[in-house]
């Protein structure tokens, strides 16, 4: 398994994976992603969203068959070594970030503050807003 920064080719790709989890959204294509690539297939995907007032890391996910293996964790690692700045992120599995070194903030960023069309379906009592800042 390779983990590296996606390349233009690996749009469609990464996009489809995306689909297929429920992590697609609108602009991915402007955003930095990182793959897990396992014999020319994306296993895993990334990203890092800049918005103007913090970094989001967003699009986490791994294809069914590669997950159980640390893989998410890797991608996390990998995007964390790149990141210039502190990252949040919103998420309903904050047990999984907290292990990554990510802490709980009370601090929610004004781009982070999710729409009611993003959220619907999700409990916003489940949603937790976490940090991980820059050492």
């Amino acid at each position: 398994m390779n983990i590296r920064r996606a390349r233009k080719e690996d749009f469609p790709q990464i996009t489809s994976l995306a689909r297929q989890l429920g992590l697609d959204y609108q602009g991915m294509d402007d955003d930095s992603f990182w793959v897990a690539e396992d014999g020319g297939r994306i296993a895993g995907i990334v990203a890092l969203k800049k918005h103007a007032d913090c970094h989001e890391l967003c699009a986490l996910g791994v294809h069914s068959r590669h997950r159980d293996k640390g893989l998410g964790r890797e991608l996390v690692q990998v995007l964390l070594q790149s990141a210039d700045r502190d990252i949040y992120l919103a998420t309903i599995i904050p047990g999984f970030f907290e292990n990554c070194g990510f802490d709980k903030t009370a601090h929610i960023p004004s781009s982070l503050k999710k729409s009611p069309e993003w959220c619907e379906g999700c409990s916003k009592e489940l949603c937790t807003i976490m940090v991980r800042k820059r050492s």
